[in-house]
Formats: C-alpha cells, structure tokens, sequence
C-alpha cells in the first residue's frame, strides 16, 4: 500500500486529489494538512511513498516547507502558478498539477511518479529548491529549523550569513540557523541595499555595520554591532566603499 499525504490550504482541492485517487489501487490518503507546518510534522511522522504538494500556503510555501524536512519525499506540486513560473523546475520535478487539472490529468502525474519511482528524484529537488525558491515573501523572513522548531527570522534580525560546506549558517543577535542553501542564492535574493557580500563566505546586514577596519595591505574587516569581525575582500572593499557612496 502506498502512503499518501496532501498538503493544501483549499479543503476542496484536498478532496479532489483523494477523489481522483480512488481510482488507482494500493494508494492510502494517511494524511490532509492545510499548512506547512502541518506537512512538515505529517511528513517526518508517516514518511509517506508521495506528497501531493501545493506552494502558495499560508505561514510557509510548499518550497520552504520541503526545506525544513530532513529526508526528502516524492513530490508531486499542486499549483495555482501560471506555466511559465513552472516552467523553472518543470524538468526536475517528478510533476506539477496546474489548477484546475481534470483527473485525466492526474492520472497522467500519477504515471510520471511509478516511471520515475527511484532515488534519482530526491537529488533533483535541491536545484529545484535552489532555483524556484524566490517567492517574494522570502525577501523579508527565512524559515528556519532548530530540532523540532520552525522559526521564521525576519530578514532585518540577521546580523550576517556565512558558507558552511553545503550550508549556510545564518547569524542572529543570539544564535545562529544552517540553511541548505549556498550564498549565490542570498545574494540575488536578500535586498542588495542592505546585505552585501564582503568576500566569498560571507554577507554582512549593512544595517548591522559600525566600522571598517585595515587588516593588512588593501585588505580590510567589516566591525557589526555585536562585535563580529567580518573580512572583506579587495574587490568587496572596492563595491562596498561604492555602496556606502565613499
């Protein structure tokens, strides 16, 4: 039997996926949540063989939802988006149901997922994440996990962000969260007014700045309010010095 979870704040749309699955054999709906964070709690209690996935939810998105899960399931999206928005991540993704979608439809997605049913989909989703991950709510808050936690971090509470292996770790006045996320993506996403990126491994809040400081020749540190010394490049110094009009 297949686990089943559908995650979608409409209750309508909740039920026309679980009508158009009765259908199809071995296939158990164990789960209906209206949020994200409903998803993320359903999600690592039943880890569920597919997740009928809408994006735009109240309090997180189905792509910042997917972030906070620690093994990723197979997704098929439920979107209200027009198609060029999906085309992003059209070829990564197992599928995506456009609303209204008709069952014939569906039972086209459902097909797609027993062809593709292997371990190469879960891969597949980071750049997915990486690329469409840019909803414009995400411009002012990160979601966040610590443990069994869900935060949503104000983007004017970080202090900066720094590279991490695979990660980031973003820094807070009294604590830091890993993101999987690489800083390319901060940078085009954060406000270009107030983050900037010093050096390759970090972007500083430049809200958060009291001083730059030499280091060594034409090499300088960017002093925060906490006190944190922040290294800045010579070709951030230069596109910082332009930023701040000196």
């Amino acid at each position: 039997m297949q686990k089943i979870i559908i995650i979608d704040d409409e209750p309508l749309a909740r039920g026309l996926v679980q009508e158009y699955l009765e259908s199809h054999k071995n296939f158990e709906v164990i789960a209906q949540c209206g949020d994200g964070f409903e998803g993320v709690k359903a999600i690592t209690k039943h880890k569920p063989d597919l997740v009928f996935l809408d994006i735009q939810m109240p309090k997180i998105n189905g792509f910042e939802m997917l972030e906070l899960l620690d093994e990723m399931p197979s997704v098929i999206f439920t979107t209200a988006f027009d198609e060029f928005a999906i085309k992003a991540f059209e070829a990564n993704a197992i599928d995506y149901l456009l609303k209204p979608f008709s069952k014939e439809r569906f039972d086209v997605a459902i097909e797609k997922w027993r062809a593709k049913r292997s371990d190469v989909h879960q891969k597949e989703l980071a750049p997915i994440l990486e690329n469409t991950n840019k909803q414009p709510e995400e411009k002012n808050r990160i979601v966040v996990k610590n443990g069994s936690d869900i935060r949503i971090v104000p983007v004017n509470e970080i202090f900066y962000i720094e590279a991490y292996d695979d990660y980031v770790k973003i820094f807070t006045k009294d604590s830091y969260f890993l993101k999987k996320k690489t800083m390319n993506y901060y940078e085009e996403i954060l406000d270009p007014s107030v983050f900037f990126r010093t050096h390759r491994s970090f972007i500083i809040n430049l809200q958060q700045l009291t001083r730059i400081e030499p280091l060594e020749k034409n090499t300088y540190l960017a002093l925060l309010k906490n006190g944190k010394k922040i290294p800045i490049s010579r070709t951030g110094y230069s596109k910082l010095k332009e930023v701040l009009g000196i």
